[in-house]
């Protein structure tokens, strides 16, 4: 594992981004190079970006879609804090309850914020 710029190990530094480094290894068979290529595309994934739009424009159905599939991006890369707000807004969404998931979404933001930060301290050099 590398250590960044400041000392931290990889470990850490995604820690604080809310990325469970451990469960992404088990998930990718100790295979760290495939992980960082594959989290390091997150950046070019559309899912936040169309929740967001959907939201805004009140369409529920692609909300929920948007959602879900946000869900398993976040949840297949470990971004653990990103996961656990894209579920609640599933969940809000299912349910029928937009105004949950819209209250949801400073939050998600900011998890999905530091998600493209650690996507960015993936990527391949």
């Amino acid at each position: 594992m590398d250590n960044g710029r400041d000392g931290a190990p990889l470990e850490q530094r995604l820690c604080a981004y809310g990325v469970d480094y451990h469960d992404a290894m088990r998930r990718f068979d100790g295979n760290e190079a495939l992980y960082r290529r594959l989290a390091g595309k997150f950046a070019d994934d559309p899912h936040f970006p169309a929740l967001e739009r959907a939201l805004a424009a009140n369409d529920t159905e692609t909300a929920l879609r948007e959602a879900h599939s946000l869900k398993g991006v976040a949840g297949n890369l470990s971004f653990r804090a990103l996961y656990t707000h894209a579920c609640a807004i599933t969940d809000a969404l299912r349910a029928g309850d937009a105004d949950a998931a819209r209250a949801r979404m400073p939050q998600a933001r900011a998890a999905y914020d530091d998600a493209l930060s650690a996507a960015r301290e993936l990527a391949p050099a």
